[in-house]
């Protein structure tokens, strides 16, 4: 699929699975949910751009390479995207961070927002928008343009699971932002929930059902 990344790797396939099992405990899932952001931010961030720098090792000087031009934003959906945030701080701890309050309308399925906080500066940077859930898009549309108004033009969004409907909606309202995912599922349920999913990734990263 044009524009779609699934990332295919063994163990981020395995642990995956491991997530979607629902007698998997709130630990269980928290930790893998952590590792798996460390396997998709490597698939996201493969092509930064480098530079070199002269350095001195035990055995000598080198021209070694180095990350080039301004740090990279993560912007996180709350409250589930915070679960893979840690995970994506963990390779990349000099990241800068942006967090997007949005809740979906359990009736309407229309996103709310309720809290903004980014860097000034966005413009210039790779911001990568992160969800575990591409499900109806609603969401991570509604937080990318936010994130557009704040001046991000180089945008990347990151998740766990993508329905086919997510990503068609998706693609419709932001044309050119690139998607990595860990799989593309069957469809959505009429309550817009991803099937066969692994349920509420916010309530199972949490415990709060």
């Amino acid at each position: 699929m044009q524009g779609v990344t699934v990332v295919d790797h063994p163990l981020v396939q395995h642990k995956l699975t491991l997530m979607r099992d629902k007698n998997t405990s709130t630990a269980g899932f928290r930790q893998l949910l952590r590792e798996i952001a460390l396997l998709l931010t490597y698939e996201v961030t493969r092509d930064l751009d480098l530079t070199t720098r002269p350095i001195e090792t035990p055995l000598g000087p080198m021209q070694a390479p180095i990350l080039k031009g301004k740090k990279p934003v993560f912007a996180s959906i709350l409250r589930a995207g915070n679960g893979l945030l840690e995970g994506m701080l963990d390779l990349v701890p000099s990241a800068r961070v942006a967090h997007v309050g949005i809740y979906r309308d359990p009736e309407t399925l229309e996103p709310n927002e309720y809290y903004f906080k980014a860097p000034d500066d966005l413009e210039g940077r790779l911001v990568i928008v992160v969800d575990p859930m591409l499900a109806t898009s609603n969401s991570a549309s509604a937080a990318i343009e936010k994130l557009k108004e704040r001046g991000a033009r180089d945008i990347r969004f990151v998740c766990l699971l993508a329905a086919p409907e997510g990503i068609e909606r998706f693609q419709a309202a932001q044309p050119g932002v690139p998607i990595i995912t860990g799989a593309i599922d069957d469809h959505l349920n009429d309550h817009g929930y991803i099937v066969p999913g692994l349920g509420d990734a916010g309530d199972r990263l949490y415990g709060t059902k």
